[in-house]
């Protein structure tokens, strides 16, 4: 049967990001939404991926529009503090360390050289220098290769998508499901609602959030548990006022005695956030650490976030495809979670833009390529916590003597005995930012490449200094990040 009617159970950002995109990408396809305002959303997804620009250029979306609406900035990417060890940082930014293998290889030329007294390899990196300093702009056709995001209220983003989704023919319909109606074969007929309406559909997309009301509850789809990799499993969230005139281009996370916590710069305020486990710590006191973490005033009581890490074993079952945290949830270290909504939207509108059924091998293939990003996606997490120095606390043991996934482990094998960067399919990072993490980690390989000296050692040494000097002079002369934003939206 084709989709004529396509339901999307739940508003919040992945909700609306799948009505819009729908609406947008389906032309004659009738697009129903069904939310209650009742039932709230998670929100604290304040913190993107680049790709996220590429789903606002689909949808025709201005940028200066979009940061208007939603009290965004930008955001060039995160700065790592006390991960390693305590009072160390480093920056994991969307930027290029040029070549990764042979004799020009950047990283391997700078590593030549340890007792040189060379600046951070993290300033051989555009954006990082231009974090660093506090100043953004946007990339331009001649500028170096680098890429950037935003940081938003996520409540803000939903209402933003829904005025978009419903100018564009989607129709939303306000109200509880109280019950689930069945098909013959097993997939969903309808949706009752707490006042007796009833919504049917041929495709159903559940965005009910951690819920997960049809793929989970109702048609009882397996839960993948990734905590005994990722054991955090709460996480306390709270907006506090501004403090100063820097306007941070980056989220920043800081890990702490059992999680780490987040901080992430918007125009009216600054979004904080402490992920931890509680087989290692007391909630009360992850929240008092989180209250003491806080640049200004808290402006709400804490709030409380209760997860656990994996993912549904299938993503799309019978009639149903999940969408966010329907489908599972990964902690918001390297803020992933609407870059997962974006995949599998993205992925589901290939599909259905080929018109009639999908087959069952295209589903298939759908379910496998969205299990191997979570996959990916939990291996670059993980090795966060694996590669750090710090054995202080029962926590920061017990990650680093866990056990790792065979993925990872052969990763961090290559890397450690023959500087290869290897890459798997359904990679959500590219090699730049593995090798941002092991240089911030100083994790470097055992060996050199031998063709690393076919550079003369003074022609090398010369390299790698002038291009942090150049780069330092670039960013000299860019404005601030509070500038740029500024004149973006005409203050």
């Amino acid at each position: 049967m084709t989709y004529e009617r396509i339901v999307v159970l739940g508003g919040g950002t992945a909700g609306w990001m799948a009505a819009t995109a729908l609406a947008t990408g389906l032309k004659g396809t009738t697009v129903e939404l069904v939310e209650s305002e009742d039932i709230g959303t998670v929100g604290v997804g304040e913190a993107t991926f680049p790709s996220i620009r590429n789903y606002h250029q689909i949808l025709g979306i201005p940028e200066a529009d979009f940061l208007r609406a939603t009290n965004g900035t930008y955001k060039l990417g995160i700065r790592f503090r006390d991960w390693r060890v305590k009072g160390e940082d480093y920056y994991h930014t969307f930027g290029d360390f040029g070549m990764l293998n042979g004799p020009e290889s950047l990283w391997g030329q700078y590593r030549r050289h340890p007792r040189a007294n060379l600046p951070t390899f993290g300033e051989q990196c555009l954006p990082t220098v231009m974090a660093m300093n506090d100043r953004f702009c946007a990339p331009g056709k001649d500028a170096a290769n680098f890429n950037y995001a935003y940081h938003f209220d996520a409540n803000l983003y939903a209402r933003f998508l829904r005025d978009i989704a419903l100018k564009r023919g989607v129709r939303r319909t306000e109200g509880k499901v109280v019950d689930v109606a069945r098909r013959p074969d097993g997939g969903i007929a309808s949706l009752k609602l707490d006042d007796d309406r009833v919504v049917k559909g041929d495709l159903f997309i559940d965005c009910s959030g951690f819920a997960s009301l049809l793929l989970g509850r109702t048609l009882g789809e397996p839960f993948v548990d990734f905590s005994h990799w990722l054991p955090v499993d709460r996480a306390w969230a709270v907006p506090s006022a501004p403090v100063g005139d820097t306007l941070t281009p980056y989220t920043r996370a800081t890990a702490l005695d059992a999680g780490w916590a987040w901080r992430i710069p918007l125009q009216d305020r600054t979004g904080n956030g402490h992920v931890f486990s509680t087989r290692f710590i007391d909630k009360e006191k992850a929240r008092d650490q989180l209250l003491q973490q806080l640049d200004g005033e808290a402006l709400a009581e804490p709030r409380l976030l209760r997860f656990t890490t994996g993912h549904r074993a299938k993503f799309w079952s019978h009639n149903v495809v999940g969408i966010g945290l329907a489908t599972g949830f990964l902690e918001p270290l390297e803020s992933t979670s609407i870059y997962l909504v974006q995949v599998g939207v993205g992925r589901l509108m290939t599909l259905l833009q080929r018109g009639g059924p999908v087959a069952l091998e295209l589903v298939d293939t759908y379910n496998t390529g969205l299990t191997r990003q979570f996959e990916r996606i939990r291996d670059f997490i993980l090795m966060h916590y694996c590669l750090t120095a710090r054995r202080d606390t029962p926590f920061w043991q017990a990650m680093a003597a866990a056990e790792l996934p065979e993925t990872l482990a052969y990763k961090l094998h290559a890397w450690r005995e023959t500087g290869v960067l290897h890459q798997y399919d359904e990679e959500g990072f590219d090699g730049h930012s593995w090798l941002a993490i092991h240089a911030g980690m100083q994790n470097w390989p055992a060996r050199s490449d031998p063709t690393l000296k076919l550079i003369p050692e003074e022609q090398s040494l010369d390299w790698v200094r002038e291009r942090a000097s150049q780069l330092a002079t670039a960013v000299a002369t860019v404005p601030t990040h509070r500038e740029y934003l500024a004149k973006i939206l005409g203050r």
